[in-house]
């Protein structure tokens, strides 16, 4: 067998509604996983599911709000009790408010630290738990290129997506003991629900395709095969990680090409 087959694995991809999260659901049905496909707004976690099963695959949906300790720990318990087991869970949610930091409103900074922050310990907890009992498993969560670099109006969002690099290395250290794995993913930009307004606006849209060498967007397609790579035994000696895919957008400085270095 592949060691990059999920098959007979059951994975809980929570905010499998949408976006990456609903790629990286995709991507585990193709290799073979049980999914259950988990989101706030059930409608489109149903919608995913039914999307698996119509492709011969075996998925089931759960709602759930991350910001809800309690809603999380039901959801992953019943993703368990689905085929009685857990393998994996991926945590993608996230939001962002993009506004200087002297315009920033307390419940914009109560917002963003609660689904980004507050919403993924929850998961990581909940998971830990459960993994933990199970001695085998692989938990992955969502950061950012933000977590690394910034720029105006990105204080908080930021902030939250480098906390929860330093979380994935946390549950690392404290997992490992049970054979649990733990690791983060760092998108750049991705062409998402949440990337919308930045891709209505062309010259935002094409300053930022301009930035990496591949000087293009990222799909959330692309998200999705490393976090299964993660979740699967390929990836049996990784944990503690942050498994950056930017199309190169960290390794560049600056956006000019220096005379005579064009090839």
């Amino acid at each position: 067998m592949s060691p990059f087959s999920l098959s007979q694995r059951t994975i809980a991809v929570i905010g499998a509604g949408s976006g990456i999260g609903e790629a990286v659901a995709v991507a585990c049905a193709a290799q073979g996983a049980r999914v259950a496909c988990i989101d706030i707004k059930t409608d489109l976690a149903s919608a995913t599911a039914e999307r698996l099963q119509k492709a011969e695959g075996e998925a089931a949906f759960i709602g759930c709000d991350i910001t809800e300790s309690g809603q999380v720990d039901a959801a992953l318990a019943k993703a368990r009790d689905w085929h009685g087991r857990l393998d994996g869970v991926v945590c993608t949610p996230g939001i962002n408010v993009r506004k200087p930091i002297t315009a920033y409103a307390d419940d914009e900074f109560d917002r963003v630290i609660r689904v980004n922050m507050k919403g993924t310990f929850n998961v990581l907890r909940a998971a830990g738990r459960l993994l933990q009992v199970e001695k085998r498993g692989s938990i992955v969560l969502f950061s950012s290129i933000r977590s690394q670099v910034v720029e105006p109006g990105q204080s908080v969002y930021a902030s939250t997506k480098a906390a929860i690099v330093q979380m994935a290395r946390a549950g690392a250290a404290e997992f490992a003991p049970f054979g649990v794995r733990v690791n983060a993913v760092a998108p750049g930009v991705v062409e998402t629900p949440l990337t919308a307004p930045i891709k209505s606006n062309a010259t935002w849209y094409g300053a930022y395709a301009d930035k990496n060498p591949l000087k293009r967007w990222a799909s959330a397609d692309e998200m999705a095969w490393p976090t299964v790579f993660l979740l699967s035994d390929a990836a049996s000696y990784v944990t503690g990680s942050c498994l950056v895919v930017d199309g190169g957008w960290l390794a560049v400085d600056g956006r000019f090409d220096p005379p005579g270095m064009q090839g």
